[in-house]
């Protein structure tokens, strides 16, 4: 991938090493994920949730916030992008948790939670990577974040009370307060998007754009690639020793989760581009559609089922295998961009 400097075109690398470095940690020396645990605050542990701000800050701080209006401009493919994040999406997880988890109804609940939570975080930095209009997805996971505070609960009931009994499935009760939703948002999406905003506005009006541009956006961006991989380690030191210890467990669960990242990438690619939506906005479309917010996903099955329970199991699992794969999906999409402008020249 010519386009990528070294430390990101060794990327997957870079990854695969944190993840056995995390499991590695947790699984030889038991007292790191217990110190890391101990830095918790209800559903939120801090050291995850300062990598995961951290990683967010970069790309939040080059986007053009006045483009951001050109998300709406665009009905058609905003349209496609609310059909693919509010129906497509938890249908595809729904029909998919129920058709591999029906006799496992805990993990089933728990993938339903994470198909619910539309990506409002990491999509902005595989979105970046795979070369993706940053001020369109910056665009739509603000428009996620506000659905997903205002219906997050109603589609939990939905999906988990009404739906189930309809195909002969126990359906759940459901107790999940907005508060807890805009929380979540707030933690995750919030402060990286408000400390993006001012820091570009007050950079460029104090040293110029030339200045914020070409020196300290460049400082900055390593941090990006710093606090993925210290994310990745904290998240396999805490329960990477799981896959560890019930492989098949895992392998129950990331099964669905993998189809579902791969058919939502690709149905969103390939709706996008059948609509001419340029490719920047395309990948910023298909990232937002293929990625879940799985903090959001945790904290909500914690809540209601408490820290041991298989939803939780479920929730932990889900980021586990979404980083290796929608890293793999970056690299797809960086092959696809090739097709892409390559027929976009001949069609010319």
């Amino acid at each position: 991938m010519k386009n990528l400097n070294f430390l990101d075109q060794y990327l997957t690398i870079w990854i695969v090493l944190a993840m056995i470095i995390g499991i590695s940690l947790g699984h030889f020396i038991p007292a790191v994920p217990v110190f890391i645990q101990s830095f918790s605050s209800n559903a939120t542990n801090i050291p995850l949730a300062i990598g995961l701000i951290v990683m967010m800050y970069p790309p939040f701080t080059r986007v053009k916030y006045s483009q951001l209006s050109d998300v709406f401009r665009n009905k058609k493919a905003l349209a496609l992008s609310l059909l693919l994040n509010w129906v497509i999406g938890p249908l595809l997880m729904f029909l998919l948790s129920v058709l591999f988890l029906r006799n496992h109804p805990d993990y089933m609940t728990g993938l339903i939670l994470i198909g619910l939570a539309r990506c409002i975080a990491m999509v902005m930095v595989w979105n970046d990577l795979a070369g993706g209009s940053r001020e369109y997805a910056a665009g739509l996971v603000a428009l996620n974040s506000i659905f997903q505070v205002l219906f997050y609960s109603v589609y939990a009931w939905v999906f988990l009370h009404t739906l189930p009994p309809l195909i002969g499935i126990k359906g759940v009760d459901v107790n999940i307060t907005m508060k807890a939703v805009a929380e979540s948002v707030t933690i995750y999406l919030g402060v990286p998007f408000v400390a993006g905003i001012i820091t570009r506005f007050t950079g460029i009006r104090l040293k110029g754009s030339e200045w914020y541009h070409h020196s300290f956006i460049p400082a900055v961006a390593p941090l990006t690639l710093i606090a993925l991989l210290f994310t990745i380690i904290v998240m396999f030191a805490m329960k990477g020793d799981i896959l560890l210890q019930i492989p098949s467990d895992v392998l129950m669960v990331a099964t669905p989760l993998a189809i579902y990242f791969a058919v939502m990438f690709f149905i969103s690619f390939l709706m996008a581009k059948l609509l001419s939506i340029p490719y920047d906005q395309n990948i910023a479309i298909s990232f937002t559609a293929a990625g879940n917010n799985f903090e959001l996903a945790i904290a909500v099955a914690v809540g209601m089922f408490g820290l041991n329970s298989g939803q939780a199991f479920a929730g932990i699992i889900g980021p586990l295998i979404e980083v290796p794969a929608l890293i793999l999906l970056v690299r797809v999409a960086r092959w696809l961009k090739k097709k892409y402008i390559s027929q976009s020249i001949v069609t010319t």
